[in-house]
């Protein structure tokens, strides 16, 4: 996995210049993904590895399937890709590109999971206090999960806050056991 995030990394800085540069930060977002999404199909994938078929008809095949929902550079981009035999990482390229592009524009996804569900003042509240936290603009998605038992743990990149009831009873038996 590491070396295709390493292999993927050039690649998607590329992407997102090109795109910084062009203006189309959120069209090359909805190329990208749509690439991804095609070449981790099962056919696909297996077309991409099967060395007895031509990489220009890999190539017309993706471009095929996406039609035109890629722009001219995009198109370019797949076949760059193609010629490098870098197809295979386009999942990471898309990843490291969503990386690049909310760093740009200094926003975060945090996903909340909470016992039960969270009204609307709360996940408000919430998505303050996560701006205050990390100077971003924040979006939330919330999700119920029965197995906390109580409370919520949130995730904002790197960031984890578990304020879980189920957090914290482990916390409590690891300190119990020591």
């Amino acid at each position: 996995m590491a070396e295709k995030t390493t292999i993927a990394r050039p690649y998607a800085q590329a992407a997102f210049d090109i795109a910084v540069a062009g203006n189309k930060l959120a069209a090359w977002s909805d190329m990208l993904r749509l690439l991804a999404m095609v070449t981790s199909d099962a056919t696909i994938e297996s077309m991409m590895g099967n060395a007895s078929i031509e990489t220009g008809r890999v190539v017309d095949v993706i471009l095929g399937v996406c039609g035109d929902q890629l722009d001219d550079t995009g198109k370019n981009f797949v076949r760059v890709l193609a010629e490098n035999h870098r197809l295979n990482v386009l999942p990471e390229i898309a990843a490291q590109y969503e990386h690049y592009r909310a760093e740009a524009e200094k926003t975060v996804e945090a996903q909340v999971a909470s016992a039960f569900p969270l009204s609307d003042a709360q996940q408000q509240h919430i998505i303050e206090a996560l701006k205050i936290r990390l100077g971003r603009e924040v979006t939330l998605k919330a999700t119920v999960d029965e197995s906390i038992v109580g409370g919520a743990v949130v995730r904002a990149g790197d960031l984890v806050i578990d304020g879980s009831v189920s957090g914290q009873l482990q916390k409590l038996a690891a300190n119990l056991l020591r």
